[in-house]
């Protein structure tokens, strides 16, 4: 170590250096975006992302407060739900081939298209077929979810770690913005004017895929794909998994909807729900800062945690509820990240993107069976018993879960 000297009066002094400052060390998130271009990437995605969560809310407020038919909001939305599990996987096949920035845009300016012309004709009182129509030209919106997703693997292709933080961050991300974007829907909505929802989560999907697609340095190259059809007979040991929690999804929220609602709570029930989303949000940030852990872990977590909404429905507490639907979503977001990444692993060279998109479909199917089959089982059995079927779906997919042999090691065990 360097010394100081010093001479005091006929005295030298030898007195050692002071020790410099070590570096603070930074968290996994900080090390995550300071990689040159993630912030901006990030703020683009967050933008387009959030709409994500309001359109449907909003097109079934603005639909069923102009037509005064609920019945014909929410076959509207079904259309175009329907239209995006066929639509979605070509245009990210599109994305894949020929790049991002050259398929995203356009496809994002016809899916706007498709929004304003569904105000128009709201407005208009158009024919009712004129509303399906519009509404299912909003399926060309793209995966914005897999194209950041993509982004982070091909920059973080060499450092695993690093790839499993980017992953949590993102899934933490899907949950705040399906748990602000209904809020924000339902508050422009019925503040402003019935309009307000659709418009404003088109202009934010517009100028958040904009400015996503601006960056181009890191944007993953455009690859030709293998020969061969779609990558779907590959994934099917991980789409199996999927379809299931889209089953859990759909279950949960229509269960706790009717739950609220038959004890006179039917206001708090978006807050409620938020809890959900909140914890899953929470554990997405956490989970990216340790070390991940194996699928079939993460599985029987959430199964056992999925059973304490239906013990607490069954005591009669709200309190109870709440707390436990904040643990059911704090194991759900490590499932999802781990899934995802078996997607990540199992994808064909050069379909990461349609292959996240597949997933993304089996959630939605999932979603809309478990809706429908929680709404059957409400209507025979009262709002409590249908609390099983969230925890009956997380069984079955981890009956689903099976190891894979990826590159002579095995995953998911």
């Amino acid at each position: 170590m360097p010394q100081l000297m010093t001479v005091t009066g006929s005295t030298l002094v030898i007195a050692p250096a002071p020790r410099p400052r070590r570096p603070r060390a930074r968290g996994p998130y900080a090390r995550l975006f300071s990689r040159p271009g993630t912030r901006a990437f990030t703020a683009g995605n967050l933008l387009a992302r959030l709409p994500m969560g309001m359109f449907g809310i909003s097109a079934v407020m603005m639909i069923a407060g102009q037509r005064g038919s609920y019945a014909l909001a929410g076959a509207v939305t079904a259309t175009g739900m329907a239209a995006t599990a066929l639509v979605a996987p070509w245009t990210a096949r599109l994305v894949d081939r020929y790049g991002q920035a050259r398929i995203a845009v356009p496809a994002t300016l016809f899916a706007v298209l498709g929004s304003v012309g569904l105000v128009l004709c709201v407005r208009a009182h158009a024919p009712a077929w004129t509303l399906f129509a519009s509404y299912a030209a909003t399926a060309t919106t793209p995966n914005i979810g897999g194209m950041s997703r993509a982004r982070w693997t091909h920059l973080l292709r060499d450092s695993p770690a690093a790839h499993h933080t980017a992953m949590s961050f993102e899934q933490a991300a899907d949950e705040l913005c399906f748990m602000l974007g209904p809020v924000a829907a339902a508050f422009l909505c019925s503040a402003a004017f019935p309009e307000a929802g659709t418009l404003t989560a088109a202009a934010l999907l517009l100028t958040g895929m904009l400015v996503f697609t601006s960056q181009r340095r890191t944007e993953p190259p455009a690859a030709m794909p293998r020969a061969g059809g779609s990558p779907l007979r590959t994934l099917l040991p991980a789409l199996a998994l999927f379809a299931p929690l889209g089953v859990l999804f759909g279950s949960m929220e229509v269960t706790s909807i009717a739950y609220l609602g038959s004890r006179g709570l039917g206001a708090a029930t978006g807050l409620v729900l938020a809890l959900q989303a909140a914890g899953s949000c929470a554990a997405g940030l956490l989970y990216g800062a340790l070390r991940p852990r194996s699928l079939r872990t993460c599985l029987i977590a959430l199964t056992a945690a999925l059973t304490l909404p239906w013990a607490a429905a069954a005591a009669g507490s709200l309190t109870l509820l709440a707390a436990a639907l904040l643990l059911a979503g704090m194991a759900t977001a490590p499932t999802m990240v781990t899934a995802m990444s078996r997607v990540h692993a199992l994808a064909p060279e050069g379909r990461l993107n349609e292959s996240m998109t597949l997933a993304v479909t089996a959630i939605l199917s999932g979603i809309a069976l478990g809706s429908a089959a929680a709404g059957s089982l409400i209507d025979r059995l009262g709002p409590t018993t249908p609390y099983a079927l969230p925890a009956a779906a997380a069984a079955l997919a981890l009956l689903a879960c099976r190891p894979v042999r990826l590159s002579g090691t095995t995953e998911g065990r």
